[in-house]
């Protein structure tokens, strides 16, 4: 786990994908896509089942090694509208089990038009003065994370380019990697997240390795 300041919080990368907020004892999350898998089943496109249980176990691992009390998924939380209903019966007990076990909060993203179950359900949440919503809003001045994107970072290494999850941070903005088993990926440089982290002076994206943080730049004022 690598940790980190942003916008006077001491915070955790803690691996690959999810956020520890360790004053808040809160885990944070972004894009899960619950049932994506069988979304795209019904419509003929067979992808690998069980996402969900993979997706869920990640969540699991990720609150036995922060210690979490909190679970703030930042939205995108099922695939569609109908995903909830159409949890397997693994799947499902598995997410009731994490629900009860922590204070879960579900924040609505453009995917969460249905019902999502036990736990809160929240537009958004302002919490210790950080916004959490699901999508980033250019012009917010106030420190703020969310999801959305799910931003990817392209480097070359050793003669290849290889294409990781990360986060992508101005100074007043965070947005998280997606969290999903299923989830793909967009260019941390695209322009569309670049003008999402609005107002900036510089965008970088960040990258735990070896147990430090790693700072790619992004995008500069001219």
């Amino acid at each position: 786990m690598v940790p980190f300041s942003f916008a006077g919080q001491e915070l955790v990368l803690a691996g690959p994908r999810a956020l520890y907020w360790p004053a808040e004892q809160a885990l944070l999350v972004a894009d899960l896509h619950l049932e994506k898998a069988s979304f795209f089943a019904r419509h003929g496109q067979l992808l690998p089942p069980y996402d969900s249980r993979e997706t869920l176990e990640r969540v699991a691992v990720a609150i036995r090694e922060t210690g979490a009390r909190r679970v703030l998924c930042l939205g995108d939380n099922f695939h569609d509208v109908d995903g909830a209903a159409r949890l397997e019966p693994h799947a499902a007990g598995m997410l009731a089990a994490l629900v009860r076990a922590t204070d879960w909060v579900w924040i609505t993203g453009n995917h969460d038009q249905g019902e999502v179950g036990e736990g809160t359900a929240l537009p958004e949440l302002e919490l210790a003065g950080l916004v959490l919503r699901h999508e980033a809003v250019a012009g917010e001045t106030r420190p703020e994370l969310s999801g959305h994107w799910h931003p990817r970072l392209r480097v070359k290494a050793r003669g290849r380019t290889v294409a990781r999850p990360c986060w992508v941070r101005s100074e007043r903005k965070l947005v998280l990697p997606a969290f999903g088993a299923l989830t793909g990926g967009m260019d941390a440089a695209d322009p569309a997240i670049i003008a999402a982290l609005q107002p900036a002076r510089a965008v970088d994206a960040l990258l735990p390795a070896k147990g430090r943080l790693v700072q790619y730049p992004l995008w500069r004022a001219g």
